[in-house]
């Protein structure tokens, strides 16, 4: 063992390592511990994973899927978790009375960034978990006087899961078309609400193609058939204005991984007056109000807090700059390719979801030649599938269409030179898969493919 030791000693004192400091509250804290980085002077920078060689890390355009920690929030986090490291729920003492209060000030942030009450604000694990408890647990406790569910064919794959999981337990849902645009129809909603409607379920801004519901006019609707409202609102908050009194909001699903903030913390708004009634999904203890048990996760949690501090400051200036990056990007591949549709609304939408459709091209390999680039298919819940997205088969979009899109996602820290050339790389690709494409050859040629009777062999 001794002579283990010593080999390893004396391999350490050869080895040059560089410490990389990562945050201010890390070095006002305590130093970070010791990250060696070896350098090979041979490597030529290349990493290879999963068996697909890059020349080093692409440039990231998947905000959808997560986005950066913001060096701010992070500040914020890194003191509970290496001084200020109490339970926030321990009552005896300085440790657990600093978390608590800690994690309250995080409360308060959420709320005032959707003009709810603290009160209002349950901490889950996600939005995933939020969602399952709005509206399993809504359902389940109004199960003898409500036996209907209303949402949309383009809802979140845990909102679709979540219905169909009622579904098994004897309750009725409707799942709702939307048009071509993404965009439910208002009509088409207030018609369906029956007397036995519990819950209508409707998202803010789509995961997938980015746009926008009419959340105003959704939530009057619900008002004045007295039936309560929730939205995953996970790829709003932060992004759009969300007020839940004007939008008359019930339950309302969040994420801080979506805005800059760290992943395994969410929350849930649960509205108070009127004070809607909802069966926890989680025993134990009886933290937060009794609907959600657990340990709060206290440096998450401020995390969280901080992102929505930094994104009330500076949502305004985010969308002004997202828009001008969003204009680049879209101009910059429709003007040297054809045959490339925006996916969605392009009036309602979130500029940083862009989703484009390339015609005539594979869209796998079109993901892997772009592999220096990190943009997805679509959900990443769902992205391991190859079946074409359920969002754009229920646009309509045709399946050959539906199996080239392409979502690149833009966010706060997305500069003109990353998007300068992401347009480059994209541009290329699709031009060297067109030039192998017989399809596109016989489109050049004038050749309405669409009319072909192609023989069976």
């Amino acid at each position: 063992m001794a002579s283990k030791l010593a080999r390893y000693a004396a391999a350490a004192a050869t080895t040059t390592t560089r410490y990389r400091t990562f945050s201010t509250a890390a070095l006002a804290s305590a130093p970070p511990p010791p990250l060696p980085i070896t350098e090979d002077p041979s490597d030529d920078g290349a990493i290879t994973m999963k068996g697909v060689r890059i020349a080093g890390r692409p440039l990231y355009l998947d905000m959808q899927a997560t986005t950066p920690v913001d060096p701010r929030v992070l500040d914020a986090m890194l003191p509970f978790n290496l001084s200020r490291f109490g339970n926030p729920h321990s009552r005896t003492h300085l440790y657990g009375w600093e978390s608590d209060e800690a994690v309250e000030a995080a409360r308060a942030s959420i709320a005032s960034l959707v003009n709810a009450s603290p009160k209002e604000i349950v901490f889950t694990s996600g939005a995933t978990e939020s969602n399952n408890i709005s509206v399993k647990g809504l359902m389940r406790f109004v199960r003898d006087k409500k036996r209907h569910v209303v949402t949309t064919q383009t809802e979140h794959k845990c909102v679709l899961d979540s219905c169909r999981h009622l579904q098994q337990e004897g309750f009725d849902v409707t799942y709702l078309p939307v048009g071509a645009d993404g965009i439910v129809d208002l009509d088409r909603l207030a018609a369906s609400i029956r007397p036995d409607t519990g819950l209508v379920s409707i998202m803010a801004v789509n995961n997938e193609i980015g746009v926008i519901q009419p959340m105003e006019e959704i939530g009057r609707i619900c008002k004045e058939k007295g039936v309560p409202f929730h939205t995953d609102a996970a790829q709003a908050l932060g992004k759009i204005p969300i007020d839940v009194e004007t939008m008359n909001i019930s339950l309302m699903s969040l994420s801080a991984h979506k805005i800059y903030g760290p992943k395994g913390v969410g929350a849930l708004y649960v509205r108070r007056r009127p004070r809607v009634r909802i069966e926890p999904q989680m025993n134990g203890g009886g933290q937060e109000r009794g609907l959600r048990s657990g340990t709060v996760p206290t440096p998450l949690v401020v995390g969280f807090g901080a992102a929505c501090e930094v994104a009330k400051r500076e949502m305004a200036y985010d969308d002004v700059r997202i828009k001008k990056l969003n204009e680049r990007l879209v101009d910059g591949i429709q003007s040297r390719i054809d045959g490339v549709v925006v996916n969605g609304s392009t009036e309602r939408r979130y500029a940083g979801n862009v989703n484009l459709s390339f015609a005539y091209v594979e869209g796998e390999s079109l993901l892997m030649g772009l592999k220096d680039v990190a943009v997805s298919s679509g959900s990443a819940c769902t992205s391991a599938s190859l079946e074409p997205s359920y969002v754009l088969r229920a646009l309509g979009v045709e399946e050959d269409m539906a199996h080239t899109s392409i979502r690149y996602g833009i966010g706060r820290f997305t500069t003109e030179e990353e998007i300068d050339r992401a347009v480059e790389l994209t541009v290329r690709q699709v031009e060297k898969l067109r030039e192998m494409s017989p399809l596109y050859e016989m489109v050049k040629e004038g050749i309405d493919i669409k009319n072909i009777q192609w023989a069976q062999h």
